[in-house]
């Protein structure tokens, strides 16, 4: 069986301020959106990232949880900084990893949690 990944979703409440979030804070760009449908797809390289609207009445815990989802850039502690200035919820710093990356924890409007993933800082390759 050949089996790629396609598409990641992430579940949001307040359908308006999710996609002012993902596409005109963090920047990335729609290759698809439907409101009357309450679905957005998002280009971030290899997979979709997929924004759904849920009723509240029905959110069963969907959102607000660490996704697992993390996105690559080539410099977190840029990314970091330039999303912090528009106001991101980030855990705390970026951070130097044991394996060499660097990564940044942060939430969306809704808590969830998503990673910022990026190489080793330059100092710490000396």
């Amino acid at each position: 069986m050949d089996c790629r990944l396609t598409i990641v979703r992430v579940f949001v409440r307040d359908w308006k301020r999710a996609l002012r979030f993902y596409h005109e804070t963090l920047g990335i760009p729609f290759t698809l959106r439907n409101d009357e449908l309450g679905w957005a797809q998002l280009a971030t390289g290899q997979a979709q990232l997929a924004l759904e609207r849920l009723d509240p009445a029905h959110d069963e815990g969907l959102t607000g949880r660490f996704l697992g989802v993390s996105l690559a850039v080539a410099d977190v502690d840029a990314t970091y900084e330039t999303l912090f200035a528009r106001g991101v919820d980030f855990l705390a710093p970026p951070e130097q990893m044991a394996w060499g990356g660097v990564l940044a924890h942060f939430r969306d409007p809704d808590g969830n949690v998503l990673t910022l993933v990026g190489p080793a800082r330059a100092s710490s390759l000396a």
